[in-house]
């Protein structure tokens, strides 16, 4: 299943999402830190979706309250609900 999300609060302006079976086929991250971006996309990579929530949400960048790590993972919680 694809899914488009929008972060809010971070850097990065649009994330796409593949999920097959329980775990993330790919991810892409337009805007943010490119390298983070990329390396957070290889990380998760074939992971389980509920393992990649509980490893990443309450990331928090620096002042922000929230992360693209963070954001990754809300974009995942809204998927599984769907």
């Amino acid at each position: 299943m694809k899914f488009e999300y929008v972060p809010q609060g971070v850097c990065a302006r649009h994330m796409s999402l593949e999920v097959e079976d329980g775990h993330v086929k790919s991810l892409k991250v337009t805007g943010g830190c490119n390298g983070n971006s990329k390396g957070l996309a290889a990380l998760v990579a074939g992971m389980p979706v509920k393992e990649v929530i509980a490893r990443l949400e309450g990331i928090c960048c620096g002042h922000r309250q929230t992360s693209c790590p963070a954001q990754l993972a809300l974009a995942l919680r809204h998927l599984m609900q769907k």
